[in-house]
């Protein structure tokens, strides 16, 4: 069994617009995340997840995305292997997000981790 779950775009969608008590990390490139990211994430390449992993809240529910989930999946059974338990992967990444037609914005608006 896995030790995080997978998120549909819209159910993210409805925890956003709840303001959920969640961490929202975006791990793809800087490159990547230049062409726009999910509003609210915050940016923290994947290569950079194991420097950071103390600036994770292990209170909080923590939802990674990429760009199609693989990466986003590693970094889910990263954090379980460090003891969070509130893990959730975006299932098909910032595309599915994007075909469920979910609004994106600017590099600038995204705070980095």
């Amino acid at each position: 069994m896995a030790a995080f779950q997978d998120l549909e775009p819209p159910v993210l969608r409805r925890l956003l617009d709840e303001r959920a008590a969640l961490q929202l990390i975006d791990v793809r490139t800087p490159e990547e995340v230049a062409r726009g990211a999910i509003p609210g994430a915050q940016s923290l390449p994947l290569h950079q997840l194991p420097l950071r992993l103390d600036a994770l809240d292990k209170e909080r529910s923590v939802v990674f995305y990429c760009q199609s989930g693989a990466r986003s999946a590693q970094a889910c059974a990263y954090l379980a292997q460090h003891g969070h338990d509130r893990i959730y992967n975006l299932r098909g990444g910032i595309l599915a997000w994007i075909r469920h037609g979910l609004p994106l914005e600017p590099l600038m608006s995204t705070s980095s981790l």
